[in-house]
């Protein structure tokens, strides 16, 4: 059974726990491709401006997303995630930091990948156990920014009020779906440029992981 605590830490995976390799350009590039091919968005779509859920989301929102279609695309998508997740490390102080912090609160990923892989790289570099739930692309609506995955996390908890809850990412768009989540948001190693342009306001922004010990 969980131990109850008044507080839970939403991480992201990607270059907030884990260094991998994944190669994010290529896997826009063939949403991109997948779709100019069936006529779901124009060639001359700047797809570089855009981050790969987004691109996922105009497939969906076009009205010509078929089922074996998506089927392909996740195909493509889960391909490129398997490869960058082979090799992936720890960043700096991860795993001591979550040691002290699944002490006094729930712990929980939130990730664009696909489960298998996540729980797969999770597993490999040694911090699963740290974790109540992965939450990943099956367990979300919609992929982040947008805050699917926020509400399905914070339904876990009901009673615990949304000012409990802290979003820790390195990216804009999970800035977003904190925000939009109505949890606050620290930026690990973000870009204060891309989250102004995104409208987004972390809480703080950290350089090291072991800031969160002192801050949560």
């Amino acid at each position: 059974m969980n131990r109850r605590f008044a507080t839970g830490i939403i991480f992201d995976m990607d270059n907030t726990l884990l260094h991998s390799k994944i190669n994010f350009a290529e896997m826009k590039q063939a949403i991109f491709q997948l779709w100019t091919e069936h006529g779901l968005i124009e060639p001359t779509f700047d797809w570089h401006s855009h981050t790969a859920s987004q691109l996922i989301e105009l497939g969906r929102k076009s009205g010509r997303l078929t089922s074996q279609l998506e089927q392909e695309m996740w195909g493509a998508v889960t391909a490129i995630e398997k490869a960058g997740m082979h090799e992936a490390v720890l960043e700096n102080h991860a795993q001591e930091v979550l040691a002290q912090l699944m002490e006094r609160h729930h712990l929980f990923i939130l990730t664009n990948n696909a489960y298998a892989a996540a729980e797969e790289a999770l597993h490999q570099t040694g911090i699963a156990g740290c974790f109540e739930k992965i939450v990943a692309r099956e367990q979300m609506t919609t992929l982040k920014p947008h805050p699917s995955g926020i509400h399905y996390i914070r339904r876990q908890y009901p009673d615990m009020p949304a000012s409990a809850w802290t979003m820790v990412g390195d990216s804009w768009i999970d800035g977003k779906a904190a925000q939009d989540g109505e949890v606050a948001f620290i930026a690990y190693q973000g870009h204060a440029q891309d989250m102004e342009r995104h409208d987004v306001a972390p809480q703080a922004y950290i350089a090291d992981l072991r800031e969160l010990l002192t801050m949560l």
